[in-house]
């Protein structure tokens, strides 16, 4: 059985990103940069994610720069962005305790 999942068009895109504080819509992904006072609590955040990641079954691109964390969401079997990225990246912003952004 073929998947319901499909890629979002650009205007709702558009209209969900205001929903998710601190994420953008650029090169393909809806992106956040989350910052850390240290490395330790930056590896600590990416294994949080990546265990929300795994049960999700879905897992972001991950950039790490000591106390900044990139994280970018896209949905390659659908060539885009899909509803299961603004799910992920709104779970993780649930469990981020409000961690600065940039």
């Amino acid at each position: 059985m073929a998947s319901a999942l499909k890629a979002l068009s650009e205007a709702e895109i558009a209209r969900r990103i205001p929903t998710l504080a601190g994420w953008k819509h650029m090169r393909g992904a809806i992106r956040r940069t989350f910052v850390f006072t240290n490395f330790v609590e930056s590896l600590r955040f990416v294994n949080k994610v990546g265990r929300m990641a795994e049960a999700a079954n879905h897992h972001p691109d991950i950039d790490i720069r000591y106390s900044k964390v990139t994280l970018a969401l896209s949905t390659h079997d659908v060539g885009g962005i899909s509803k299961k990225d603004f799910d992920l990246a709104a779970s993780i912003d649930a469990r981020s305790g409000g961690r600065k952004r940039v």
